[in-house]
């Protein structure tokens, strides 16, 4: 099982890589749900990360929110990816909506041909996609070459195990196409039931290895 610790600094990295982290999500903010973080923090835990052979995605957002951007904040994604991916990270989590509660395509094909090379994440903004049109999503979102989904499986402020007979549907729905990363709720206490219920390797949390020391 990969578990993919979400971090909003660096000074509990070494504690999450010594604790289990497979992988990083690098973000700021994560009262909002994560925003861009800045070079400093990403360069240091880029440098420790590649230390300890351990992956960093980058979560590339400008703002708290909503995920419908206008087109200078789509700009300022673009530079940020651009510039982290100069940095060395291993890959991105991004994601765009349009006022439909659909895909921003037309963002996301620009972000993701700056992406090229690059893991692709689709973060939770999914869950903001309108439920009929999710599936869809995943569809989209396979054929442009996006290598996973991090979704909670429902609303923010749902348990993830409320969640688990959707997230399946999309597990299932996806049929190997691209990961569903469950996320949003998943601690080292319920990770074993979550796993067993959807048949996953890979899931993402803030305590997924346990409460980490915030200094």
């Amino acid at each position: 099982m990969l578990k993919e610790v979400c971090v909003e600094n660096f000074s509990v990295v070494p504690e999450a890589i010594a604790r289990g982290a497979g992988r990083i999500e690098l973000c700021d903010n994560l009262s909002v749900g994560g925003t861009t973080a800045s070079h400093g923090v990403a360069l240091q835990t880029l440098q420790y990360c590649k230390s300890k052979n351990i992956k960093v995605m980058a979560i590339i957002r400008p703002r708290g929110g909503n995920f419908i951007y206008n087109e200078a904040e789509i700009q300022i994604i673009r530079h940020d990816l651009a510039h982290f991916k100069k940095l060395g990270v291993d890959g991105v989590v991004i994601g765009c909506l349009n006022q439909s509660d659909w895909i921003d395509e037309e963002a996301m094909l620009i972000l993701l041909e700056k992406a090229n090379g690059l893991d692709i994440t689709f973060h939770m903004a999914f869950d903001q996609i309108k439920p009929e049109y999710q599936f869809r999503a995943i569809d989209w979102l396979a054929e442009h070459r996006v290598q996973r989904i991090l979704t909670h499986g429902g609303p923010s402020d749902t348990s993830i195990e409320s969640n688990l007979d959707r997230l399946k549907e999309y597990v299932e729905y996806a049929a190997g196409r691209l990961l569903i990363l469950p996320g949003g709720g998943i601690t080292d206490q319920n990770l074993n039931l979550v796993a067993k219920r959807l048949n996953i390797n890979e899931a993402h949390g803030t305590k997924i290895v346990g409460k980490l020391t915030v200094f």
